[in-house]
């Protein structure tokens, strides 16, 4: 096939005949000679706001490719590269026992499907209830505030990415097209086949629940197996070898590999880990607060328009370097999304954003973030871990177990107020009016005001007096990184960290990719049992 970039069509005109058109254009053919046509990506151009293009990348399948291509002089047209997965070949070692996978987001379960497709029928462990379950004892939490420790928004089926906005882009390198896997089993699972080719992916949580009950199903009928409200208490070793593990403090399971895809939250986990001697090691990350926009703002600022049937809600980016010479950063934008509590520990407060496919909530929201290291924090393996859970229990006092929440003018102004002054706050979970300077050491507190000034010559409005703060945004990224070497073993032979939580992944695709990565390693190394 060949490939054709760069190709520009105004939203307002009819894609499919004219994108149809420009390619037989910059090809010189004739539209009966353009056999087939895939849209590899899309893209949209606002730098000539409010006149807006889609940019497409397509690949063609015409008469006489090869001799085409000898002719056509044009930067943008060339041969479409091979970018399919590649099979892998299977190694000598015996595995005797059926891999344990320990957690089931999207590290677990790509990790978990790609060994089941390999007929290697692992058991996935999910401390959390199946999707099914869990989004009641979501809800109910978020009604009640009763707190279920085991099954929240940050554990169960699906992972703390199932209450979010589902994106789906990331910055990784990719030269082994893990990433066109995942978006590959993601549309397979029922996700729309857009994701294929937009710029800017997003499932949503609403659909996100439904595909992955079908790749839970997937994976269960080549041979995989699920234990749910099942969680890891101990491993057992000789001479240096994972050789058994404890679970939910009563039943032991042999196995000789353990994938540890445990999710950022898992903080008994990892001190448990800690005990047993596994080498970790603090990593950088990030905390801060949420902020609330109306999406009509983002919208006019981004696109020129307050609104278009032609245009989903809009997105931004945001980052910032302060004269300190620390990192302020927006972070899972939600276009038309929530604020929600996404507690996982008693008498600790952490908030995340979500948003459902059509992103068609008044309000957008962005987490503010501030750069904190283990200069700020310490360097023991778990230093992070509790200066997450210092933060989280001084916004659970503060707000008394609802989630703190002040307008900006009021952050900046150093006092709490008890009342609203324009925007309305969309939120799952109870809030409380506080002052959040309350939570923060002084030196995120000066960030992330220099930051939103910053943020507002960007984008007007940003720092608008009346836009809402809720805090604490803690769980960004794992505070933690589990060692592993180059064939992706950890100071323990037989253990394979992954995804998000092991400190080698940021976000669902990357955590995904991370997950077919340990099991590629898992393939090369072992015949199946």
């Amino acid at each position: 096939m060949i490939r054709i970039s760069q190709i520009y069509i105004n939203i307002q005109d009819e894609q499919e005949s004219n994108l149809r058109k420009k390619c037989c254009k910059i090809l010189g053919i004739h539209e009966h000679n353009l056999q087939k046509l895939e849209i590899h990506k899309l893209s949209l151009d606002a730098r000539k706001k409010p006149l807006l293009y889609y940019v497409y990348e397509v690949d063609v399948e015409v008469l006489h490719e090869d001799l085409l291509l000898s002719k056509v002089r044009n930067q943008h047209v060339g041969k479409t590269p091979n970018e399919e997965y590649q099979r892998l070949i299977m190694g000598n070692e015996v595995l005797k026992k059926r891999p344990v996978i320990v957690g089931a987001g999207p590290a677990g379960l790509f990790c978990a499907y790609l060994l089941a497709e390999y007929g290697y029928q692992p058991i996935i462990l999910e401390r959390g209830e199946r999707i099914e379950e869990r989004v009641h004892t979501v809800e109910e939490f978020w009604k009640s505030g009763q707190l279920n420790l085991h099954s929240n928004v940050q554990f169960g089926e699906g992972g703390a990415g199932t209450f979010s906005d589902g994106k789906l882009n990331t910055l990784v390198k990719d030269k082994h097209h893990r990433q066109k896997k995942v978006l590959e089993i993601f549309v397979e699972c029922g996700a729309p086949r857009e994701i294929l080719y937009l710029q800017k992916p997003h499932i949503g949580t609403d659909l996100l629940r439904k595909v992955i009950i079908n790749m839970r199903n997937k994976i269960i009928a080549m041979g995989g197996e699920f234990r749910y409200q099942t969680l890891l208490t101990d491993i057992f070793l000789e001479n240096q070898m994972i050789k058994k593990i404890h679970i939910n403090q009563q039943e032991f399971l042999d196995t000789d590999v353990l994938v540890l895809a445990l999710g950022h939250s898992a903080r008994d986990t990892f001190q448990m880990l800690a005990k047993r001697n596994l080498v970790m090691e603090a990593k950088p990350f990030a905390v801060g607060v949420r902020i609330q926009h109306p999406q009509k703002m983002i919208n006019k600022s981004q696109y020129g328009v307050e609104h278009s049937s032609l245009l989903n809600p809009a997105s931004y980016k945001l980052t910032y370097n302060t004269k300190d010479r620390r990192g302020v950063y927006t972070f899972c934008m939600c276009p038309g999304g929530f604020v929600v509590n996404s507690s996982s520990e008693d008498g600790c407060l952490a908030i995340n954003g979500m948003s459902n496919y059509k992103r068609d909530e008044e309000n957008a929201n962005s987490a503010i973030i501030v750069t904190v290291s283990p200069k700020d924090f310490g360097e023991d393996a778990l230093a992070g871990l509790e200066f997450q859970r210092l933060l989280e229990r001084k916004a659970y006092s503060l707000g008394n177990g609802k989630i703190p929440l002040q307008t900006y003018q009021d952050f900046k102004n150093n006092r709490k107020r008890e009342e609203l002054q324009g925007i309305k706050p969309v939120m799952k979970g109870e809030y409380t009016f506080s002052n959040l300077r309350d939570i923060f050491p002084i030196y995120i507190v000066n960030s992330l005001i220099e930051g939103i000034d910053y943020f507002d010559t960007k984008i007007k409005g940003f720092g608008r007096g009346d836009a809402l703060l809720a805090a604490v945004e803690s769980r960004t990224s794992s505070p933690v990184r589990i060692k592993r070497n180059v064939l992706g073993v950890s100071s323990i032979q037989g253990i394979y960290p992954c995804g998000e939580g092991a400190g080698y992944a940021g976000g669902i695709t990357s955590a995904a990719m991370d997950g077919i990565y340990q099991a590629e390693n898992i393939i090369k190394r072992y015949r199946h049992f």
